[in-house]
């Protein structure tokens, strides 16, 4: 008797497409694309009339871009992901899609994005355009940023720390005023949160022959180099603050205790779990200088 495959039901082909964009990842866009509005405003809430334009902003660097490049990470990641436990249950290794239907999302989400992102506007369309094709470089062969150590850390880093901001501010202000200092700040931020992620992979990339970071320079010195980003990071919101750039110098005595804090709270978890839960605790803790700022910054504090 042979045994023929069921068509998934519309319920779980929705269900594994919204996994591969991991609803979680939209959030480490859609906070700096706040932000950004928030430095171009300087109010918790924009104004009403932005609203429409602004929530189809978010939604094309939120799920759209993220569901991209997610889907065609997936589709060229598969023979990896098989030899790693941790995505055991997702929809390619688990054959509920093939890698040619991730590819068919990521073409689908990819021009939906770009044609959301025209009636923000054409600056936000080409911007929209620019980050896809760099997602696809990231994953995709020839190129294949990913597997090459320090186009992985810059790519993310810049996506994570730099993108998100930018986007919200173009939408508002033009980006020749933008205050440059905070993408700096954001990049450093996000360079030091992306190289633990590559130490959580590390063995499952070494067996696949993935040369991340981590695989390249070993666990001790990948984390050392996240550990001084990081540091990096919290002495230029120092020197921000105590300038006065950006930053209020009110802060500044929250930011001479919290940053210490931080520090020691990355060694400690990031070095000693080596997964992804130390990663999102000490990006949890960073919330509250991040709040701080922009309660201060806006004036409500």
């Amino acid at each position: 008797m042979t045994m023929t495959r069921t068509r998934p039901g519309v319920r779980q082909l929705a269900g594994d497409v919204l996994a591969i964009g991991r609803p979680w990842f939209w959030f480490v866009s859609l906070v700096p694309y706040y932000l950004g509005v928030v430095l171009a405003t300087r109010r918790l809430v924009p104004p009403v009339g932005d609203w429409p334009m602004l929530a189809l902003g978010a939604l094309v660097i939120g799920p759209l871009v993220w569901l991209s490049v997610l889907a065609v990470n997936d589709a060229h990641d598969l023979r990896g992901d098989r030899l790693n436990p941790r995505k055991a249950g997702s929809p390619l290794v688990s054959g509920r899609l093939t890698p040619s239907a991730a590819l068919g999302v990521s073409a689908g989400a990819a021009a939906l994005a770009v044609a959301a992102s025209w009636f923000v506007g054409p600056l936000f369309a080409l911007g929209t355009a620019f980050v896809l094709l760099v997602g696809w470089a990231y994953s995709a062969p020839p190129l294949r940023l990913k597997a090459r150590p320090g186009f992985d850390v810059t790519v993310n880093a810049l996506a994570i720390g730099a993108a998100g901001q930018l986007a919200g501010w173009s939408l508002l202000r033009p980006l020749s005023e933008f205050p440059w200092p905070m993408a700096v700040l954001g990049t450093l931020v996000g360079a030091a949160l992306y190289v633990p992620t590559t130490l959580a992979d590390l063995q499952a990339d070494r067996i696949s022959g993935y040369t991340t970071v981590a695989v390249r320079l070993g666990p001790r010195r990948a984390y050392l180099l996240g550990l001084v980003l990081w540091l990096a990071a919290g002495l230029l919101s120092l020197v921000m603050s105590a300038a006065d750039v950006v930053i209020p110098r009110s802060m500044l005595p929250m930011e001479i205790v919290l940053v210490p804090l931080l520090v020691v709270a990355y060694r400690r978890l990031v070095r000693a779990e080596q997964s992804f839960r130390g990663i999102i605790a000490v990006a949890t803790l960073f919330l509250v200088p991040s709040v701080t700022f922009v309660l201060t910054y806006t004036g409500v504090v």
